[in-house]
C-alpha cells in the first residue's frame, strides 16, 4: 500500500456505484443488444426470402421487389442505429456506407419512365415490325403482314406509346398511380380490386392533352376522306410486351368495337386505362413484367362487318409434332370465339400433300355477335337452320389456314391469328401473334391408359390446356365470386371469359360449360400450365361447391376425390425465369446478398469495407457481441449490479439480472441468488448440463504432457493465478427470462456462451466461444478441433482458428435449444485440461465415446 493512502489528504476510497442505477444501465444495454439481434434475424429472414424469390418458382411483380428491398433496408438501418446506441457514435461510418448501398439499390429498382418521343398517331399503312416500340407488337405485326405479305388488313391508324406517355405525364397522373399501387397489398385480391378500380376511374376522369385529342380526330377524318365514306372503328389495345412469345396477354386488355367519331377519344382512353384492370395487373405480376415496361398504344382500325370470323392456329398448341392447322369459326364477329362465350365450328387442315380439311366439328351456334345500327355490338339469337350449318366452307378454312402458315413462315414461331370474311368473300387479317405452345406437348398427344379408374362425375368436352389437377370445387357465377376464390381450387365456369384469367395462378384446374381452345382463357391457361377442360355440359349443376375432385383434362373427365393413379408430381415451373422483374431483383441482390466480410480477425473487417447490406449485418452483429461481452462499462458498475449465485460448487458465479431473469422471491437478499429463483430458460439449461455429471478431475497425463503444462505456465504470465490478469476475472451470468450470456474461466481455458431461447424459433440461437489452455499450442489446437468435431455432429456451425473455437446454432425450437445448451454446459465442465492428453489418440477416443454416452441423459 502506498504511504499516501494512510494520510488524511491521500487517495480516497472509490465510492461504489448505486446498484439500481448500475442494473438499469446494464438492462438498457441488454435491451439494445436484444433488439439488434432481433433485427439481424429479421434481415436474415428477408434475405432468405429474396434468395427464394430469385429461384423464380412463385410469381411476383415490381411492387414486391421494391417492398422487399425496403424491408431489408429498414431492418439493416435499425441494426446500425442500435449498434451506435450500444457504443454512442462509435460506428457512425456505417451510415455513410448504408446510404451509398441504398442509392445503388434504388438505381436498380426505381422505375425509369423515359419520355417516349415520336409521332402521336401513325397511319397503319406505314407501320411495320420496326415500329413495335411506338405501336406495340400487335399493331406492328399486323402492319408488317399487310405491307410485307400483301395480306388484306383493315385500314386505320395507331395512337402511339408517345401519346400514352404524354397523357400519363399530365398533372402527375403516373406518379399518383404509382403511389396508389405501392401503397396496396397486391397479395390481397380485395385491395387489388380496389386499386384497379380507383386507378381506372382516375384515368378516365383525366382529360387528354389537346394535341392528343386533335391528333386522334384528325387521323380519323383523314381515314374517312381516304376511303370516301364515314367508318366506325374497332379500338384495340397494342401494349408493349403484349403478344410477345411466352407472354401473350390474351384478353387481358379492353377492345371496344364499332366506335363512332363522337366516342372515339373516350374509347381510346378506356383501352389505355385497361392496363390497370384486375386481370392485367395479376397477369403482369405472374409473368414478372414491370409496370413501367408496359406502355400502351391503341390500334384504331375499320370495323369489318363480318359474315363469319374466328381464330386460326398454325399448329396444335398441345402437341408440337402435330403440324396440322386448326380453324375456329362462328357466324358474325369473332368476339364469341375469343371470349369463350359460345360454341364454335372447328376445322382441322392438313397441308400435305395439299391443303385439305381432314376433320370438322360443326357446333350448334345459337347466338352470334353483329354490329349494332349506331355503334357497339349486340348479341342476336339465331333461329334459322344456319345455326347448325358450317359458318365457312372447306375451301375458306383451307384459305385461312394457309394465311396462318404464311405468317408463321414470315415471322418464325407458330401463329395465332384472328380473321374475318365479309359478305363478298373477302378475307381480312385482324390480328396475328405467337402461339403459346404447351411444354412437353408430345406427352399429352398420346392417350395413356390408366387402369382401375373410378366412374367419372362428368365426361366429355375438349382439352383446352393439358394436365391433371386436384382441389375443391369453386363455381364462379359473378365477378364478385373471384374475391373469395380459394388457393388450389377448381374453377368452374359457365363461359370461359378472359377476365377469369386473373385467378389462374391460384387454380389447380379449370372446367367450363362453354368455350374452346381458341379462346383467350385457354391461351393463358396453357401459358400458366393450368389444366383446363372446356365445353363440359352441366358442370355447374353437377359439381358441388367445396367437393374435392380430380380434373383429367387429357382424358376429358372429372372424378370424385383425389385419384392417385392419375397424379404424378410435375417438376415445378420457374415462372419468373428470364423475366424483367427477376432481372431487376438479381441486380439489386448484388448489393444485398453478397458477403465480403467473412473474417472478424482480418484487418479489413471494418465499417469502411462494407459493400453490401449483408456486410453491414455481419459487421453490426460481430461488433454488438464484442460490445456486449466487453460490457463497455466499468468493473465497478458490474460489481454493483451483480449478485453471487449460491450453489454447491467450488467456483464462484455472479449473476447480472437484466430483467425477469430472477423471480421476485430471489430479490430478498441484495447480495446473493439461489438457483431455484433463477427463471432464465437458457441459463437453467446450461447450468443443468454443467452440473449433470461430476467432473473427475484432470486426466492422467504422461511426462511430456506435464512438461508441456509446466513450460507454458512459466512462459505465459496470464496463467499465474496470483497475478492480476484477464484470466482471473469473475464468472458472470448475464440473464433475462429468455437470454443468457456466460463469461467464465474453467481451469486454464476461457469460454463464453450466449443464447436467446423463446417462442419465436427464428430468433433462437446459441453461440459458444472457447480459447486457451495450459498445454503447448499444438495440444490446445487439438482440443479446440476435438470439441469442434463434437459440435459439428450436433448441427452447430463451427469455426476453429488455432486454439480458438467459435460455434453457433440457430433457428431451432425451444426444446431442441435447451438440449444443445445442456451439452454445451457439459462440455464446459468436462473439457477442462483435456489439452494435456490430446496427443494420445486412444485416450481422446475414450473421452469422445464417454461424452456421447452421457449426452443421452439429456434426450427426452
Amino acid at each position: 500500500m502506498n504511504l499516501l493512502d494512510w494520510l488524511p489528504f491521500g487517495k480516497r476510497k472509490k465510492e461504489r456505484p448505486d446498484p439500481d442505477l448500475a442494473r438499469e444501465l446494464l438492462t438498457a444495454r441488454y435491451n439494445n443488444f436484444r433488439l439488434l439481434i432481433q433485427a439481424n434475424t429479421r434481415t436474415h429472414d428477408h434475405i432468405a426470402e429474396l434468395e427464394e424469390a430469385l429461384r423464380g418458382f412463385s410469381p411476383y411483380g415490381m411492387h414486391y421487389v421494391r417492398a422487399l428491398c425496403t424491408r431489408i433496408s429498414v431492418s439493416t438501418f435499425r441494426m446500425i442505429k442500435l449498434l451506435n446506441e450500444l457504443n454512442p457514435d462509435g460506428y457512425t461510418r456505417l451510415y455513410e456506407r448504408f446510404n451509398e448501398i441504398q442509392d445503388r439499390i434504388a438505381t436498380e429498382i426505381e422505375p425509369e419512365r423515359q419520355s417516349r418521343g415520336g409521332e402521336l398517331v401513325l397511319d397503319l399503312a406505314g407501320v411495320g415490325r420496326d415500329h413495335a416500340d411506338l405501336c406495340g407488337p400487335k399493331m406492328a405485326m399486323l402492319g408488317e403482314a399487310g405491307n410485307s405479305l400483301g395480306m388484306k388488313i383493315p385500314p386505320g391508324f395507331v395512337v402511339s406509346t408517345a401519346a400514352f406517355g404524354k397523357f400519363m405525364e399530365k398533372d402527375g397522373l403516373q406518379s399518383e398511380i404509382d403511389r396508389r399501387i405501392q401503397a396496396a397489398d397486391l397479395s390481397s385480391r380485395d385491395e387489388v380490386f380496389q386499386v384497379s378500380s380507383s386507378v381506372m376511374q382516375l384515368m378516365m376522369k383525366t382529360p387528354f392533352p389537346d394535341d392528343i385529342t386533335n391528333a386522334i380526330l384528325d387521323a380519323y377524318d383523314k381515314l374517312c376522306a381516304k376511303l370516301g365514306r364515314t367508318v366506325n372503328l374497332a379500338v384495340r389495345s397494342s401494349a408493349l410486351g403484349e403478344d410477345r412469345e411466352g407472354a401473350a396477354f390474351a384478353g387481358q386488355y379492353r377492345s371496344i368495337l364499332n366506335v363512332e367519331r363522337g366516342s372515339l377519344t373516350a374509347a381510346v382512353k378506356e383501352v389505355m386505362s385497361s392496363k390497370y384492370t384486375m386481370q392485367a395487373m395479376a397477369y403482369r405480376n405472374n409473368r414478372g413484367l414491370r409496370d413501367e415496361d408496359v406502355a400502351m398504344s391503341v390500334g384504331c382500325i375499320e370495323m369489318i362487318d363480318a359474315v363469319a370470323s374466328g381464330v386460326a392456329y398454325s399448329r396444335n398448341p398441345v402437341n408440337v409434332r402435330d403440324r396440322n392447322a386448326t380453324v375456329y369459326s362462328v357466324w358474325g364477329l369473332p368476339k364469341a370465339v375469343v371470349d369463350g362465350s359460345a360454341e364454335t365450328d372447328e376445322f382441322t387442315v392438313a397441308f400435305a400433300p395439299e391443303g385439305q380439311v381432314v376433320k370438322r366439328r360443326i357446333a350448334d351456334k345459337t347466338e352470334k355477335f353483329v354490329c349494332d345500327a349506331g355503334e357497339g355490338v349486340c348479341r342476336t339469337v339465331q333461329l334459322d337452320k344456319s345455326r347448325c350449318e358450317p359458318s365457312i366452307k372447306d375451301e375458306q378454312a383451307v384459305m385461312v389456314a394457309g394465311a396462318a402458315a404464311r405468317i408463321e413462315e414470315h415471322f418464325g414461331p407458330p401463329q395465332d391469328i384472328e380473321w374475318a370474311v365479309t359478305g363478298d368473300g373477302t378475307f381480312y387479317l385482324l390480328q396475328c401473334r405467337p402461339l403459346m405452345l404447351v411444354e412437353d406437348g408430345t406427352e399429352h398427344a398420346v392417350s395413356v391408359c390408366v387402369p382401375d379408374l373410378p366412374e367419372s362425375l362428368l365426361s366429355g368436352g375438349m382439352t383446352a390446356s393439358p394436365g391433371v389437377g386436384v382441389g375443391p370445387v369453386f363455381p364462379i357465377r359473378k365477378s364478385a365470386d373471384k374475391l373469395s376464390f380459394p388457393d388450389g381450387g377448381i374453377m368452374v365456369l359457365k363461359q370461359a371469359l378472359p377476365d377469369r384469367a386473373a385467378l389462374l395462378d391460384r387454380c389447380s384446374a379449370v372446367v367450363t360449360e362453354q368455350g374452346g381452345m381458341a379462346g383467350h382463357l385457354a391461351n393463358v391457361a396453357r401459358e400458366f400450365g393450368v389444366p383446363a377442360l372446356f365445353g363440359v355440359k352441366g358442370a355447374l349443376d353437377k359439381l358441388q361447391t367445396g367437393a374435392i375432385v380430380t380434373v383429367d383434362a387429357d382424358g376429358h373427365a372429372v372424378y370424385s376425390g383425389a385419384v392417385e393413379s392419375l397424379l404424378t408430381e410435375k417438376p415445378r415451373k420457374r415462372l419468373m425465369k428470364g423475366s424483367p422483374v427477376q432481372a431487376v431483383l438479381r441486380k439489386a441482390a448484388r448489393h444485398i446478398v453478397r458477403l465480403n466480410l467473412t473474417d472478424p480477425d482480418s484487418p479489413d473487417f471494418r465499417a469502411s469495407k462494407c459493400r453490401t447490406y449483408h456486410d453491414i449485418m455481419r459487421f453490426c452483429h460481430e461488433m454488438a457481441v464484442r460490445e456486449m461481452f466487453g460490457f463497455g462499462i466499468s468493473d465497478d458498475h458490474i460489481m454493483a449490479a451483480s449478485r453471487q449465485l449460491v450453489c454447491n460448487v467450488p467456483k464462484q458465479f455472479w449473476i447480472l439480472d437484466l430483467g425477469n431473469g430472477v423471480s421476485p422471491d430471489g430479490d430478498i437478499n441484495p447480495r446473493c441468488v439461489f438457483m431455484e429463483h433463477v427463471l432464465s430458460i437458457p441459463m437453467r439449461a446450461l447450468w443443468e448440463g454443467m452440473q449433470a455429471v461430476p467432473w473427475d478431475g484432470p486426466p492422467g497425463i504422461h511426462g511430456k504432457g506435464l512438461m508441456s503444462v509446466m513450460f507454458e505456465a512459466t512462459m505465459n504470465p496470464n496463467l499465474n493465478i496470483a497475478s492480476k490478469s484477464s484470466y482471473t476475472q469473475k464468472n458472470y451470468f448475464m440473464i433475462s427470462e429468455n437470454y443468457c450470456c456466460l463469461q467464465s474461466r474453467f481451469g486454464f481455458h476461457f469460454c463464453s456462451v450466449e443464447s436467446l431461447v423463446g417462442k419465436r424459433t427464428s430468433e433462437n440461437y446459441a453461440s459458444f466461444q472457447f480459447k486457451g489452455g495450459a498445454a503447448n499450442p499444438e495440444r490446445r489446437i487439438l482440443r479446440a478441433r476435438f470439441i469442434g468435431g463434437i459440435l459439428e455432429e450436433l448441427d452447430f456451425r463451427v469455426r476453429v482458428r488455432e486454439d480458438s473455437l467459435n460455434a453457433r446454432l440457430e433457428a431451432v425450437d425451444r426444446e431442441e435449444m435447451e438440449y444443445h445448451l445442456k451439452i454445451l454446459g457439459y462440455l464446459i465442465t468436462h473439457t477442462r485440461q483435456l489439452d494435456m492428453i490430446m496427443t494420445n489418440s486412444a485416450q481422446v477416443e475414450k473421452y469422445r465415446e464417454r461424452f456421447f454416452h452421457d449426452f443421452k441423459m439429456f434426450e427426452k
